[in-house]
């Protein structure tokens, strides 16, 4: 696996391909892949993991990957049943995998029932803007897969791991091609048992804390150096490579060794009763920073894709003309060669079709939650346009970025929120200039389309974050692409089904906070909704001409300049980059997400540079064998790591995954606890002591390893 950090420049349809080429199926060779059983079984995993994903994001702002362990669950079921495959395995991973990705709606849609637009979640609203904006996110991404997934060498970390494990557990013949399925499968059930053990200790039994953070004082000035002990996380970095690692690194420093102490120094911010309190006030404001560097980042992505993209859709157009059946190249007497399975994605001709379907169900969607509102119906009628072409044109711009981001970190990781707040910004601006707040209850219809809108949008991109990552693991292990992307809209369409009735119950069981929908509830019971609440704040802020624009900017004039040191490194030493897309991600994700994520990557530089320095020596005392050598040590070593960074991501999302299904059925916030409030600054530091344990024993497996 290459694990170089790409730039934007490397997405080329002239780069090489990656490493990690397809391992899986040949091209001429055809197996069951979208079969009905295949997508029962994935339809039921999407409604649980959908449920898990809409209740944990709600509760604590942060959603799981869900791509993974659909992966492992698949295998598990399927094994059970004749004639099973890895492809048919990768068909219910894709379509499971959408629950993880369209769930991301819940950062925008709660603050329509804050405002008081919205009383409950109507479901066949609710359903068709999330299927809608779910499914053009993966007809949008179709023209992109050759130029950002086959001609590219993004890492797909998670896409990666997931080709991993499905290859890891087929049969030696079918889904590796060294007969090490096995011994595959061992070393990720090494450490998903591990990761899984630690995360119900923190997460369940809460014996381990979940993270540290010591905290530090220069006058006013409040400093804090954070480290979550996340193993999935850990398991991301280590796949994501050192490049956007230590640009990861840079954005934490931006964020908290130079934003907050400043602010907290300055008392730009109010002081609070503890200087933590006062930093998260600070790190609240300074969190717009990194929405403004990767705003920037994302527009320069686009500038510089655009030339690869274009010549990417060209030659993706031209290589689907003839539909699944399509043709790529000329053959006898002028007639088209019938193209290669493993290069058939859907034909244009639908792909149009669909997404004109799709923006007239948006546009019929967005009528009718605009029903009753305090305007005219021409007026109704032209906000409606804008707001829908809005999201048709600006959702497509964000595919591609998105998609790139993905590409580079992985879609958990990805700042999908981040992401809505750029799309909050620019669609409220658009209701502005055409006057959507002026009228009777004009600014309050002008916040709640706006919310409506941005909603749409994140459907798009967090759909486009899953298409290509799958896309990834279906071309590593040798799937038809038209079929994973059928199974995805088919799981867009399952999970945009059960986010409302998911959404009512939680409402209707805890309440949001600010927003109860009984008299009488406990307001410390409610469930937060953290990027529901800011998304709100932006747009009530930005249509009442409340926003202040300070960090936004100051966010844009950083990654300005980052962008110009990149371009200075590109020239004077290539081999080093600086992603400002992953510096953005840094400073905008909380510092207990962003740091095991470095070590991660850190982990993975620091054991590749032993290796590859043991190998050295080997080959200068000339001890390496055909294959036995120092040479063949490092590559064996490499893919026990990434088979074991793939098992901490699947402990870890199982457990999870397990764990809100009990906090769920009990209605409590820590049903299995062992251990109260008392315990937890002994826990923390016992959360510390293990990860640095697990931490040597990973780097130990691989250094030791035959």
């Amino acid at each position: 696996m290459n694990r170089k950090s790409p730039s934007p420049s490397s997405v080329s349809p002239s780069a090489s391909p990656p490493s990690a080429a397809p391992l899986g199926h040949s091209s001429d060779r055809r197996l069951p892949e979208l079969t009905v059983r295949g997508v029962l079984l994935g339809a039921l995993i999407t409604v649980v993991f959908t449920a898990a994903n809409v209740f944990l994001g709600l509760k604590v702002g942060l959603t799981f990957s869900s791509s993974i362990p659909a992966a492992v669950i698949s295998m598990a079921a399927l094994r059970l049943l004749p004639g099973a495959n890895v492809l048919e395995n990768n068909m219910v991973q894709t379509q499971a995998s959408a629950a993880g990705t369209l769930s991301s709606v819940i950062f925008v849609l709660p603050a329509l029932v804050m405002m008081g637009w919205w009383q409950g979640f109507p479901f066949w609203l609710t359903l068709a803007l999330c299927a809608a904006g779910g499914m053009l996110g993966v007809l949008f991404t179709i023209p992109l897969r050759r130029v950002m997934v086959v001609q590219s060498n993004l890492p797909y970390p998670e896409g990666v791991a997931a080709a991993e494990i499905l290859r890891a557990g087929a049969a030696p013949a079918e889904g590796s091609a060294d007969g090490s399925g096995g011994s595959g499968l061992g070393d990720i059930a090494a450490g998903g048992l591990v990761a899984g053990l630690v995360s119900f200790s923190t997460g369940g039994l809460k014996v381990l804390g979940e993270g540290l953070s010591l905290w530090f004082s220069a006058g006013a000035a409040v400093f804090r150096l954070p480290m979550g002990f996340s193993l999935a996380l850990v398991g991301a970095g280590y796949l994501v490579g050192i490049g956007a690692g230590v640009a990861m690194l840079l954005g934490l420093v931006i964020a908290w060794g130079v934003a907050v102490p400043l602010l907290t120094g300055t008392q730009a911010v109010a002081a609070a009763a503890t200087p933590q309190a006062t930093a998260a006030a600070a790190a609240a404001q300074v969190r717009f920073i990194g929405a403004g560097i990767i705003a920037v980042g994302a527009v320069w992505t686009l500038v510089t894709l655009a030339g690869p993209i274009a010549r990417g859709l060209k030659a993706s157009f031209a290589g689907m003309a003839g539909g699944p059946l399509g043709a790529a190249g000329a053959g006898t007497a002028g007639q088209r060669a019938p193209a290669p399975r493993t290069e058939q994605d859907l034909p244009p001709r639908w792909i149009g079709a669909l997404a004109l379907l799709l923006v007239a169900a948006l546009a019929a969607t967005c009528a009718a939650f605009l029903a009753g509102a305090p305007q005219d119906v021409r007026g109704a009628g032209v906000l409606a346009a804008c707001a829908v072409a809005f999201a048709a044109v600006f959702g497509f711009l964000v595919a591609a970025a998105c998609g790139y981001m993905a590409g580079l970190v992985g879609s958990s990781t990805s700042p999908i929120s981040g992401v809505g707040i750029v799309a909050m910004v620019l669609v409220s601006a658009l209701l502005l200039a055409v006057g959507a707040e002026t009228g009777a209850g004009g600014a309050r219809l002008a916040v709640a389309l706006a919310l409506f809108t941005t909603a749409a949008i994140v459907a798009v991109a967090a759909i486009s974050n899953d298409n290509l990552q799958d896309l990834k693991t279906g071309w590593l292990v040798g799937a038809t692409p038209w079929r994973q992307q059928v199974a995805l809209l088919i799981g867009c369409a399952v999970g945009a089904a059960v986010v409302a009735p998911v959404l009512n119950l939680l409402y209707e069981a805890y309440g949001f906070t600010g927003a109860l929908p009984r008299p009488g509830m406990d307001p410390d019971q409610a469930l937060a909704a953290p990027q529901a609440t800011l998304m709100l704040a932006i747009a009530q802020g930005i249509i009442t001409h409340r926003l202040n624009w300070t960090m936004i900017l100051t966010g844009v004039a950083i990654g300005a300049a980052l962008i110009v040191v990149d371009q200075v490194l590109k020239r004077t030493s290539p081999a080093a980059r600086l992603p400002v897309l992953a510096v953005g991600i840094g400073a905008y994700l909380p510092p207990t997400a962003t740091a095991p994520l470095v070590v991660g990557a850190l982990l993975s530089w620091a054991v590749g540079r032993a290796l590859r320095r043991r190998a050295a020596a080997a080959g200068a005392a000339g001890a390496a064998g055909a294959d036995g050598g120092g040479a063949g040590r490092v590559r064996r070593a490499e893919r026990r790591g990434t088979l074991l960074a793939c098992g901490l991501i699947v402990g870890e999302s199982l457990v999870g995954v397990a764990l809100a299904a009990v906090i769920g059925f009990s209605g409590h916030a820590a049903p299995l606890a062992l251990a109260g409030p008392a315990f937890e600054g002994a826990a923390q530091w016992l959360g510390l002591a293990v990860f640095v344990l697990v931490l040597g024993l990973y780097a130990r497996h691989l250094l030791t390893s035959p």
